[in-house]
């Protein structure tokens, strides 16, 4: 992998000292016509020569040693070529890290390196599976493109060796190499024909000016905006797929995509399960593989990359967001009808929220759910950085603090408890609308989708954390949020809740914020979610019989003989 990394990135000298532990990796050059491989014994002298020359040629030069002290000799020459900015790579080869500090022969400690020897140092293993292979690929990836960034300087992979005896391999594998892209590059052409969508993850506020350039570009590409409710886009291209791409037994159409522009943050938004390729735009230029299939990276703002190929032109094959959105119509068309749930309530409400209101969602159970329905142009939070429960009363007092417009939130039991202590905070004002769905439990670890799952009533103590926090006390909420000020109703069923839904999402101030708390049976939650996620599987399952109905056993048997 490394090889094939390094001759994709055009590293092709090479100063090897000799030693054991890189055997393998140094007769492999050696073998390799691509590679120019020079000889050291020492390795400081080696590093050195390095200096010399990736300057005189401008090329990378890569440094190969054993394991022991010898890499320690390459620190002078590192340090030379970190102020330099020269782009040396060096490869260590080393044990497994299971002998480190073990009172081993030659296994030291390279995991720390000096802040001024080297740009990156990533830690190789040895490839036993496909997630280490997919680490493995990044992670060198990662330190070949860092050889040349931002004007160059040196970078460490430290090798993970078996101590092969095997030396018969005529061919490399080709491994998937990652390129990075800056404004002042030439950009790759999107291939005639492609399937283009652009996925976005949590972002902040769009303006005018970038919602332009990506809608010139979807208009030029016959692309489209996959988007959940943390995504923020609101343009004429936008697609919110989350019920279409949730289908367990169903793939859709849509998700076969040849290349997916990436931007934004971390998103619990459902993902295209037939993804070609992907490319990342940030001006971080970082290699983040979130679909596993990364391609390019692009270190520039999105609106450079919108209006840049907007302007290179393009050839649609058709409308992608129009065909997507007969898909998302078709199964919003086929939703059942819900238990009073989660899901049931975001059903109800989504399409209410005011136009440029706030939203918050907690973690994770809420932001799933209310993804999956599309309302007026909200602007969605939900502290997808970190990912936990925790904080999000807390995120959403926050933004009330910053706007006089309405702040709605929605928060499962357990992540509400987590963070009442924010409504106690004396600057809460009256634009704060609270919904809690309290089923008792984390209900996630009851859904039908979570490996929990199979455990039924024993993950009630400790997997989903039953009965904490009064157990759906009718009091509990009531008696804190009262005392300290909030307009309060507990509901526990569809008509009690849409008797209070105007009070929850009217854009008009209210004298007191609001409290809505809505007592859910923890079954109805998961069956909700199964339902939901079941359309196309029920879809398929009415189909079958219907020609089971038509045809009768025999006719399905002979239909069958003729399929095989």
């Amino acid at each position: 992998m490394l090889m094939s990394l390094m001759k994709q990135h055009g590293v092709r000298k090479v100063v090897a000292s000799p030693g054991a532990t890189n055997i393998s990796f140094v007769v492999s050059l050696q073998r390799d016509p691509f590679f120019q491989v020079y000889s050291s014994v020492d390795e400081r002298s080696a590093a050195y020569i390095a200096c010399g020359l990736a300057e005189e040629t401008g090329e990378p030069v890569a440094l190969s040693c054993t394991q022991a002290t010898a890499s320690r000799n390459y620190f002078p020459g590192l340090t030379e070529a970190y102020y330099r900015k020269l782009p040396v790579l060096a490869v260590t080869s080393t044990q497994h890290a299971v002998r480190i500090g073990q009172n081993i022969q030659q296994a030291i400690d390279r995991t720390v390196q000096p802040v001024d020897t080297v740009k990156l140092s990533v830690q190789v293993p040895i490839i036993q599976s496909a997630e280490d292979a997919a680490y493995s690929n990044i992670a060198i990836n990662r330190a070949l493109l860092e050889l040349r960034r931002d004007g160059g300087g040196p970078v460490h992979i430290n090798l993970t060796t078996t101590y092969t005896k095997v030396y018969d391999t005529d061919e490399l594998q080709q491994s998937r190499a990652i390129l990075r892209y800056t404004p002042d590059d030439d950009f790759p052409v999107i291939p005639r024909g492609s399937r283009v969508a652009v996925y976005v993850g949590a972002h902040s506020r769009w303006d005018s000016e970038l919602t332009a350039s990506v809608d010139a570009f979807c208009e030029t590409y016959g692309a489209c905006v996959l988007c959940d409710q943390t995504s923020n886009y609101w343009g004429k291209y936008r697609v919110n797929p989350s019920l279409l791409f949730s289908q367990g037994k169903a793939i859709a159409s849509a998700e076969n995509i040849d290349i997916l522009i990436h931007i934004g943050h971390t998103s619990g938004g459902s993902v295209p399960r037939r993804i070609k390729e992907t490319w990342r735009v940030n001006l971080d230029g970082e290699v983040r593989d979130t679909f596993g299939c990364l391609k390019n990276v692009f270190e520039m703002s999105e609106q450079r990359f919108f209006e840049t190929y907007a302007g290179m032109g393009g050839e649609r094959v058709s409308n992608f967001r129009d065909e997507c959105m007969c898909e998302v119509d078709a199964i919003m068309e086929k939703i059942p009808d819900l238990p009073f749930s989660n899901a049931w309530m975001a059903q109800q409400t989504m399409p209410l929220f005011p136009e440029e209101s706030i939203v918050h969602m907690g973690i994770y159970n809420s932001l799933r759910t209310w993804s999956l329905f599309e309302g007026n142009s909200i602007r969605g939070y939900c502290n997808t950085g970190g990912f936990g429960i925790d904080g999000g009363v807390s995120s959403l007092l926050g933004a009330s603090l910053g706007t006089d417009a309405p702040c709605f939130g929605v928060f499962g039991d357990l992540a509400f408890f987590y963070d009442m202590n924010a409504l106690g905070n004396r600057h809460v004002g009256n634009n704060l609308r609270i919904l809690i769905v309290n089923n008792g439990c984390g209900v996630e670890f009851k859904n039908h989708i979570n490996r929990a799952y199979p455990l039924g009533e024993e993950a009630d103590a400790y997997v989903s954390a039953r009965g904490h926090y009064g157990h759906q006390s009718r009091d509990l909420v009531r008696h804190f949020a009262e005392d300290l000020g909030f307009e309060y109703r507990g509901v526990e069923n569809k008509e009690e809740y849409l008797s209070v839904i105007d009070m929850l999402t009217s854009p008009e101030p209210r004298v007191r914020p609001v409290l809505v708390e809505a007592f859910v049976r923890p079954e109805d939650d998961t069956e909700a979610l199964r339902l939901l996620y079941g359309i196309e599987e029920s879809a398929m399952g009415n189909a079958k019989a219907a020609i089971k109905s038509a045809l009768g056993e025999k006719g399905v048997r002979a239909l069958k003989g003729l399929i095989r």
